[in-house]
């Protein structure tokens, strides 16, 4: 059974544990993702030893190597020194050890290619884990909204929609009543408080106020042409308007009686 497999197997046993007995699924889902890093951290550790044992093998094979290539150096140099039987052991050196660094390439291969897989699963699930980051928020923000409308739906099944408006209608009477008295007071306060003369002249300005305002509508609408010159302009206007009035027929010869 491979590294990866073990992790895994741990992993979906320790998952079907915290679902079985998850009440809370943000503090579950947090919880998933500590042990998926909890997971990748061990899985990082053997994938390191992997390439540890790679590289040693692979300094072991440069080794062997290296060691035949000196025997065969010292061969060469018995033979020139007329030492055959020198030679001979040398050469014999020479191939042990060539055959130990072709045994160490050949597993160091092996090791090379299971390194390559160790690593690209660990890339794999490394990028697992990232994608379980950003879905664990997607799934924690739908959580949260799924748990606020039914906070929503609990307050609103709970609340008598009935009750609920006529209490605003009964508190917007009381309000209204509210307004009503205090207008009313105001009215009583400025009716028998206070100097009673000084208010009957007030009455008396605003009457003459709005006359005059009268009198200026009517004079208005004289000089559009809408009344005539002996139209109710004129007995509106006041006995000074109508002195006015004669002065200006005698002014205007032609106009007004015939002579």
């Amino acid at each position: 059974m491979g590294i990866f497999d073990r992790f895994s197997q741990l992993f979906k046993s320790n998952i079907n544990d915290l679902i079985s007995r998850a009440e809370d699924p943000e503090k579950m889902l947090t919880q998933i993702l500590e042990d998926m890093r909890g997971q990748l951290v061990k899985a990082k550790q053997q994938v390191a030893v992997a390439i540890a044992d790679e590289k040693r093998l692979r300094d072991q094979a440069d080794t062997e190597y290296k060691n035949a290539k000196d025997w065969e150096g010292r061969a060469m140099l018995a033979v020139q020194q007329g030492r055959d039987d020198l030679a001979k052991q040398a050469l014999l050196r020479h191939g042990e050890h060539l055959s130990h660094a072709q045994q160490y390439e050949q597993t160091w291969e092996t090791q090379r290619t299971e390194s390559e897989k160790l690593k690209n699963s660990l890339r794999d699930l490394n990028d697992k884990i990232e994608e379980a980051k950003r879905k664990k928020n997607l799934l924690i923000a739908r959580q949260r909204r799924a748990q606020a409308q039914e906070r929503i739906q609990q307050t609103m099944s709970s609340l008598s929609e009935k009750s609920a408006f006529e209490a605003f209608a009964r508190m917007e009477e009381r309000i209204e009543t509210n307004e009503r008295q205090i207008r009313a007071a105001s009215e009583i306060e400025e009716e028998f408080t206070g100097d009673t003369l000084q208010r009957d002249f007030k009455q008396l300005e605003k009457g003459a106020a709005s006359l005059s305002v009268d009198n200026q509508l009517l004079a208005l609408k004289q000089k559009m042409g809408m009344l005539g010159a002996g139209g109710t302009a004129n007995k509106a206007l006041g006995t000074g308007q109508q002195e006015e009035e004669v002065h200006a027929e005698i002014d205007r010869p032609g106009e007004g009686k015939p002579r």
